[in-house]
């Protein structure tokens, strides 16, 4: 339950529209959610502007269902992260509005979400083997509220591709930029536009890559200033960190 629909419910009892028992019982599950095996933050929004996000592994496809099921009861947003198909064929059985993207492995659920940031997100992927983590981040800013425009396979083996869409670069309000093997592409990209940058180093590449490592090292050290730099393969972070960026002196 977000701020909106709490204080809907508060003026809906006020003009007895609602009885206080029925409002007591729709507020019965806040702060938290006991389903036994899992313990559902419904009072996550109202702390920090956005629901609890479901992270799949791990988690059997019933028992992610039974926690996006619970939290689509009482929120307009679900996210669940690094999803299998297995785990999004049990929640569609669920909630029949979710939708999957299979690239991002995302399993989505949205209710009349509005955009409310200042400006365009925009995410930047070197290459097509990117995509999955540029996809997780993209797909989290927006339901986070954000406009996002993706500009993708512009690393910088065909940096002309970059510098051909400089003018999408200078529409950003803030920058998600996803790159492997060196990880340049954020350095190239904070070399040409003077915006904020969440930089994401992916697992992509050989084998002295390190699994991302040497692509992290590289983001971390860069000479462009002013770049924030995430974990290995963490879209998600990535979005979210954009998101609130993007929301300064704004709710979510």
């Amino acid at each position: 339950m977000n701020r909106e629909r709490l204080v809907e419910l508060l003026n809906a009892v006020k003009d007895g529209r609602v009885e206080v028992e029925d409002a007591r019982e729709i507020l019965s599950d806040l702060p938290f959610e006991d389903l036994g095996f899992a313990k559902v933050d419904h009072h996550r929004e109202l702390r920090s502007g956005f629901p609890e996000v479901i992270y799949c592994p791990g988690k059997t496809p019933e028992h992610t269902a039974e926690i996006f099921a619970r939290l689509a009861a009482k929120t307009n947003r679900v996210l669940a992260t690094r999803a299998s198909y297995d785990h999004f064929l049990a929640v569609k059985e669920k909630v029949a509005k979710a939708s999957y993207n299979e690239l991002g492995k995302l399993i989505i659920y949205q209710e009349g979400v509005k955009i409310t940031g200042h400006g365009k997100i925009v995410v930047v992927s070197a290459g097509t083997a990117d995509l999955p983590v540029a996809e997780e981040a993209a797909e989290t800013a927006a339901l986070m509220g954000n406009e996002v425009v993706r500009l993708y396979d512009v690393g910088v083996a065909g940096v002309h591709r970059l510098i051909n869409n400089k003018n999408i670069l200078d529409e950003a309000t803030v920058l998600i930029v996803v790159a492997g093997m060196e990880g340049a592409l954020p350095s190239v990209v904070g070399g040409l536009a003077y915006k904020p940058m969440v930089a994401v180093p992916t697992s992509v590449g050989y084998g002295a890559n390190f699994g991302g490592v040497s692509a992290l090292l590289a983001m971390l050290t860069s000479c462009a200033s002013g770049i924030t730099v995430v974990n290995i393969d963490n879209g998600f972070g990535a979005g979210y960190a954009a998101s609130m960026i993007n929301h300064v002196g704004r709710k979510i």
